[in-house]
């Protein structure tokens, strides 16, 4: 009844693992991570971006995915009609490594948001300076995103789902056949004594620090005056009198300028 679970179970994990929004993201620090590498090396903001970057990072090298498709791809798809009936299941050893591999991804995924938090509180602190501006205002945007990713695609907790089938599986299995791989270790049967922290209440208390924290509006203001409205207007009204002439004077090789200067 359990081999069924498990197979889904590693399907949902590795999927939210592997979604696009995570690769993306990481692209995308690596690059900004590169582009200001010789310009801030001892900016605090950019300190702690290396830390994200260094938790994600090492989440990739673990191959936890590449491992959990490994378990699923041991398991039969088809199950067998009757109810005693001899089945093939993973072996012991292959249980614990990835009951290992999920406990440190856990531990890493806890670690990963809590830099993402702490470096957007840094970043947005620097925005408030008036700061690297621009740097500051990219990598605010980043570590939100990078957030919202793995909380509400669910990561961390698909990772703890699967370790309680995980857990239940290798007591069944033990128990049919003894042949422990990993010694000196005992598995935990909660995992949320092993993280030591409740994560509903840890993940509340990151989302409330980031959402209440003070906004960088006075220099946006500054930078970005409101338009006034006759401006505004005739801006409108230059735009659609030089579209209505470029669509009259198709053949005319020379670009037309469309836009409006920014005052």
């Amino acid at each position: 009844r359990w081999l069924p679970v498990l197979r889904r179970r590693c399907g949902v994990a590795g999927k939210r693992l592997s979604g696009a929004g995570l690769a993306a993201e990481g692209r995308v620090l690596r690059a900004v991570l590169y582009a200001y590498h010789s310009r801030l090396l001892r900016h605090r903001p950019y300190l702690a971006l290396q830390q994200v970057e260094q938790c994600l990072k090492r989440l990739w090298k673990m191959n936890l995915v590449g491992c959990i498709e490994t378990l699923a791809g041991l398991i039969p798809k088809k199950n067998t009609p009757q109810a005693h009936a001899e089945c093939l299941a993973p072996s012991q050893p292959m249980l614990e490594t990835v009951a290992l591999k999920v406990l440190g991804g856990c531990k890493l995924i806890l670690r990963l948001l809590d830099c993402c938090c702490k470096a957007f509180l840094l970043s947005v602190q620097h925005l408030c300076s008036e700061e690297f501006i621009l740097l500051n205002t990219v990598a605010s945007g980043l570590l939100s995103r990078l957030w919202f990713v793995i909380q509400y695609r669910c990561v961390l907790q698909s990772l703890i789902s699967l370790y309680g089938i995980l857990s239940t599986s290798l007591r069944l299995v033990s128990d049919t056949q003894q042949m422990p791989y990993i010694k000196g270790f005992t598995f935990p049967s909660d995992i949320s004594n092993f993280l030591g922290v409740n994560v509903s209440s840890e993940v509340k208390k990151q989302k409330a620090r980031m959402l209440t924290t003070k906004k960088p509006t006075s220099w946006l203001k500054k930078l970005f005056p409101s338009m006034p409205e006759a401006v505004s207007e005739v801006g409108k009204k230059r735009r659609s009198a030089t579209c209505t002439s470029a669509v009259k004077n198709r053949s005319i090789p020379c670009p037309v300028d469309i836009g409006e200067p920014v005052l």
